[in-house]
């Protein structure tokens, strides 16, 4: 295993060389840039534009440029955001903490309901409840994120509720942690966990659902049903132990969606989270930025699939890395 490990983190690093280039050579083929937008604007001279262009060596070719941006990842030093006229990594780890916790919070919660629905409706199969359970997985992975939350928003405000949007009410967004503060937390953190989640839910529960059905038809489960095993042991030890192996995989995949993927629902709900700074971030052409928040979800993506194939190694004995 150790073997495997040290061989996967070497290969990571020519990947994301290469990733870096990509990033890097897609975000200068883009039309204009901030600095060219500033020109639009009569306050700011050319001068001080082609001053701040020479200080961030943007007057460089471009292979010097590359080289300076990734020297200074290599130091932590992740650029500087034009938009914001701070550094890069500040802004990324302001919204860092809020991401991770939505992003580890919705994953919890997206195991924890969907592989016991998809293990009822494998066994349930033609149930009216079975059935009703399929129908709220369809409509997740049919619906977007977005429509989603607005539907929420408007169920909640039609009903006299006031907690819709962001993660505290104005009153408690500045103000010290204390007892209502984490209640106006909660209050506010049932509808991104819906939205963030739904897909999820239901994307694993469906196949769980077909992993499971595949699984009860195999020779070996027969055979133990066969040797008068109890259906319990059957069920948990031989069925869903194997069906819920191939779905470990998904979740190294889970990791930079969340980041990506929902940023027009973390738009629409207020977050404070990255998906809406990329989201800024883009319209206007902030490159370090940009190229930063897309290196993390390459490496969130990689480190992902190796803690899922580790995962994977531990919960089946068959798997072995030499």
């Amino acid at each position: 295993m150790t073997t495997f490990i040290l061989r996967r983190i070497l290969v990571a690093v020519p990947t994301l060389l290469l990733i870096s280039v990509l990033v890097f050579g897609v975000i200068q083929l883009q039309p204009g840039g901030f600095l060219e937008n500033m020109l639009e604007d009569p306050r700011v001279s050319r001068e001080t534009v082609e001053n701040i262009r020479r200080q961030y060596l943007l007057d460089q070719p471009v292979w010097a440029q590359y080289l300076h941006w990734l020297g200074g990842i290599v130091r932590g030093d992740f650029g500087f955001s034009f938009l914001n006229s701070r550094p890069v990594s500040e802004l990324i780890w302001e919204r860092m903490g809020w991401t991770v916790f939505l992003a580890a919070l919705t994953i919890l919660a997206t195991w924890v309901i969907a592989i016991p629905l998809g293990i009822y409706t494998a066994l349930n199969r033609y149930g009216p409840t079975s059935t009703a359970l399929n129908f709220v997985g369809y409509f997740g992975l049919a619906t977007p994120d977005f429509l989603v939350a607005l539907l929420l928003i408007y169920l909640v405000l039609i009903s006299g509720g006031t907690t819709v949007g962001g993660l505290f009410s104005p009153q408690y967004i500045d103000a010290p942690w204390s007892w209502a503060k984490f209640q106006d937390m909660l209050g506010h953190l049932w509808i991104p966990l819906i939205v963030i989640g739904l897909d999820g839910t239901a994307t694993i529960m469906r196949q769980m659902r077909a992993n499971l059905l595949d699984v009860l038809n195999q020779d070996y489960i027969r055979t133990a049903r066969a040797k008068g095993l109890a259906e319990r042991v059957v069920l948990w030890k031989h069925a869903v132990r194997n069906a819920i192996n191939p779905l470990i995989s998904l979740a190294g995949l889970q990791l930079p969606t969340l980041i990506s993927s929902t940023i027009i629902a973390s738009i629409v709900l207020s977050l404070p989270t990255i998906g809406p700074f990329l989201y800024d971030s883009l319209l206007n052409k902030d490159q370090y930025v940009v190229m930063a928040l897309l290196m993390l979800s390459a490496v969130l993506l990689m480190v992902g699939n190796l803690l899922a194939d580790i995962l994977l190694a531990w919960v089946d004995p068959r798997i072995r890395y030499e």
